[in-house]
């Protein structure tokens, strides 16, 4: 019987069909759009919908990052994303940077290349960050993907050595991006960088620099800029400027260049003539007389790293005044108070602003060398493009972060590390200008604030908490006074997926597992110095399905071969989520917490 016909039942016939065929189209629609939806967050969001659209995305999705290899396992995310082009995989906890997390914490790269070589045909771009990488991996990678790899990058990695990068040079001919910034690489001799010359014509980004590479020759990048047109990055570890005069002239689309050292009379660097398009350059051990090879390029620089250079305050000022388009400036605090201001009155589309700290013995014998309130306010009413600050500052106000605040209003990441030095600081504690610098910078994704005793009270904390709505990302130091302060933070920063606490031995090991259990994003937490009890049990209060908990004790740490200086480190905690369950390759330093109560393995 047609449905149309039957009564009071033709309405849901139609009712029905006319629901098929929205689905129907919607599905059309969603095939034809998903392609096109980029962002992480709004791939999340549509992936959660139904079935059918988390299906679509499993189908579709280009790019995943990992933030943590032990969150799940190589087979996982083949079911999950069969067709990916790219990936990124971080290991080890961002604090080993500092050497605050043993070498052999983990952070393998083994199990998911072995996967890689196997699956993951569409693969072409590589991103592995803080991990432990053999040579045997990157021979795998290479006979496995020779001619699919177009970008490997190995930022911060150890483990491996030039025999692996060997294999990398003599197979992967279509190596678009080879990237080993600040890897603990092994030299055993330069024939890898020779293998690049001779093989690849399609290069565009060359990078080891500030790595133990030392064994360069200027032939083998005169033709690699000879065999590839499109080399826009060159980032290299020492050698003298004036033996890459030939490098420079073939590398017409060069757009930035860090490295090189200078070790000539200062009046040989006027043969030197940079490429037309460089725009970011990065300059070590650049000193004051060799400092006007760079003027006749500086109107043209977008981005400059000085992170490495020997100059003063006065060169800083020299300098950035001649360099009014700048975008990205990184450098120590010995730019100082005055080199900033510079930078605010001549800089006025700086995006981005990285301070460091300097060398100890430097700042005392130049009393300008330090960055304190003068200089963040000055940038603050100058600079009013800025979307990234980290600095180290030797003093600071409440004034100083209320400029930011009502000045800044693009500001997505700040960053403060205030000076552990012998000055006093007279405007503690910053709970007010805290608050007003949350406040007034409401798209801040990422805040670091790390102080000395007394910078932040237990209401500070709370404001932190409760003006923090949109930031994901958080690393606090020396801050609050009690439990009380961090239990009222746990009450906001409903968005906050990683938390990192250093420095805060009043916190005890309730309250920290209290309130991971109130952040309700919160899918990191890692914290040095805390009140630890004997057993660790008080944290099983956070303990949950897929929660991992580990502990690394307190140990003695050697800082100083040559002068044996040991520094006591505090006991770290490190929870996460994991569906890969508890790990199986703990090294001897590292205790998973009770794995019977704090551990549930995703069936």
């Amino acid at each position: 019987m047609d449905d149309d016909n039957d009564g009071g039942g033709g309405g849901g016939g139609r009712d029905r069909r006319r629901m098929t065929m929205y689905s129907n189209l919607t599905d059309v629609v969603l095939d034809c759009v998903m392609p096109y939806i980029h962002d992480s967050k709004d791939r999340d969001a549509v992936s959660q919908v139904c079935r059918r659209w988390y299906e679509l995305d499993s189908l579709t999705r280009k790019h995943v990052t990992i933030a943590l290899c032990y969150t799940t396992t190589p087979e996982r995310l083949r079911r999950r994303f069969p067709h990916l082009e790219s990936l990124m995989l971080k290991g080890k906890p961002r604090a080993a940077m500092f050497n605050l997390i043993p070498e052999d914490w983990g952070g393998f790269v083994t199990p998911w290349v072995k996967e890689i070589s196997q699956y993951f045909d569409c693969l072409k771009s590589l991103h592995f960050r803080r991990m432990i990488v053999t040579d045997s991996d990157l021979e795998a990678l290479a006979r496995s993907r020779a001619h699919t790899l177009q970008g490997l990058k190995l930022e911060k990695c150890s483990g491996f050595s030039t025999d692996g990068l060997y294999y990398i040079g003599s197979f992967c001919r279509n190596l678009r991006v080879l990237f080993m910034e600040e890897s603990s690489v092994v030299e055993n001799d330069g024939d890898w960088l020779h293998e690049i010359a001779l093989n690849n014509s399609v290069l565009e980004t060359l990078n080891f620099y500030l790595t133990d590479i030392a064994n360069v020759s200027v032939k083998d990048l005169e033709l690699i800029a000879k065999n590839c047109p499109n080399l826009v990055s060159v980032k290299i570890t020492d050698c003298e400027i004036l033996e890459l005069v030939n490098f420079f002239r073939y590398a017409t689309s060069l757009e930035e260049f860090s490295g090189g050292s200078y070790n000539e009379e200062p009046e040989k660097y006027s043969a030197v003539s940079l490429p037309a398009k460089l725009n970011r350059l990065g300059l070590t051990y650049i000193g004051k007389n060799e400092m006007p090879i760079v003027f006749p390029y500086a109107a043209l620089l977008k981005k400059l790293d000085l992170l490495y250079a020997m100059l003063d305050t006065e060169d800083h000022c020299t300098l950035i005044q001649r360099c009014p388009n700048l975008e990205v400036l990184e450098s120590r605090n010995v730019i100082g108070d005055r080199g900033l201001e510079v930078l605010a009155r001549c800089c006025k589309r700086l995006k981005r602003l990285r301070i460091e700290r300097g060398d100890d013995d430097q700042g005392m014998e130049d009393e300008e060398g330090v960055v304190s309130q003068r200089g963040l306010i000055a940038l603050s009413q100058g600079c009013l493009e800025l979307e990234y600050m980290a600095v180290y500052v030797s003093d600071i106000t409440n004034a100083s972060l209320e400029q930011i605040g009502a000045n800044l209003k693009n500001l997505c990441d700040f960053r403060l590390v205030l000076l552990d030095r012998e000055e006093k600081i007279t405007d503690l504690p910053l709970d007010d200008g805290v608050r007003a610098l949350l406040r007034g910078c409401d798209k801040l994704r990422r805040f670091a604030l790390y102080l000395r005793p007394g910078g932040l009270t237990d209401v500070g904390l709370g404001y932190i908490g409760q003006y923090s709505p949109n930031v994901r990302w958080m690393l606090l130091g020396y801050v609050g006074e009690t439990d009380a302060g961090l239990l009222e933070f746990s009450k906001g920063c409903p968005s906050l997926q990683k938390l990192e606490i250093r420095g805060c031995s009043f916190f005890s090991e309730y309250a920290l597992a209290i309130a991971a259990t109130r952040l309700k994003s919160l899918r990191y937490l890692w914290v040095q110095g805390y009140g630890a009890s004997p057993s660790g049990r008080d944290l099983l209060a956070m303990a949950r399905p897929y929660w991992n908990i580990e502990l690394i004790p307190s140990r003695r740490v050697v800082v100083n071969h040559e002068e044996p200086i040991v520094q006591e480190h505090p006991a770290h905690i490190l929870a996460y989520y994991s569906l890969a369950g508890p790990r199986t390759d703990f090294p001897d330093t590292v205790i998973p917490l009770d794995p019977a109560a704090a551990y549930v393995v995703d069936t």
